[in-house]
């Protein structure tokens, strides 16, 4: 298992505006990374270090939205003022965790500014919809070289913190979070707190970024 990467959800000023504003917090910018038609979403990204990367998603006028759990879950934290939705653990075989979690993947796909499309398969959303400090799953269908994360050497992805249950989080992982995710250091957090990513810190030109 992989952190791929977190979700914000924008705010009412809307995708453009809160990617600006993020990306001013980080010293860089993010990019046009295209329409989910099976979700009625779109998102602006930026490619981190290590296989990482930050999204900024937003939900679309979109029939899908109010069918997609992901087009739904966008659409409730965006309607709350926006923030973070989620964080997001890459799979190389979806398999056994669709047995494990007894729920069958859905199929995604991107179409990126080029036309290119980007092709995936995700499960656990409706598990972050009910109780956000879980993460969902992805396992990448399209060729690494067009992962979101690609170009990303700016900035990296340093701490995430999580308000929450930490033995919560690993039964639904599978395996203790710091063994199996060696790749971020989690902090963790309120654990009677409202539930979810709280925070993450970044290494930027500037210097660290805590968000």
């Amino acid at each position: 298992m992989h952190l791929d990467h977190l979700s914000f959800a924008a705010g009412p000023e809307g995708l453009a505006a809160t990617a600006q504003r993020l990306g001013d917090l980080l010293g860089t910018q993010f990019a046009d990374g295209g329409f989910h038609p099976r979700f009625g979403t779109r998102n602006q990204i930026l490619p981190l270090t290590d296989g990482q990367y930050l999204e900024v998603v937003e939900v679309l006028d979109h029939p899908a939205a109010d069918k997609a759990p992901f087009g739904q879950a966008v659409r409730a934290r965006s309607a709350d003022g926006g923030g973070w939705l989620g964080w997001v653990v890459s799979v190389d075989d979806i398999g056994p965790l669709e047995e494990r979690l007894g729920r069958a993947a859905v199929d995604g796909h991107r179409y990126l500014p080029d036309g290119t499309k980007l092709f995936w398969q995700q499960l656990g959303v409706k598990g972050l919809q009910s109780d956000p400090q879980l993460p969902f799953f992805v396992h990448w269908l399209s060729d690494r070289l067009i992962h979101p994360s690609s170009g990303g050497h700016q900035v990296e992805l340093l701490k995430i913190e999580i308000a929450g249950d930490r033995e919560r989080v690993d039964d639904w992982l599978g395996g203790r979070s710091d063994t199996i995710l060696h790749d971020v250091d989690i902090d963790w957090i309120a654990p009677n707190g409202q539930p979810g990513l709280s925070a993450a810190v970044f290494s930027t030109p500037r210097g660290e970024v805590r968000i």
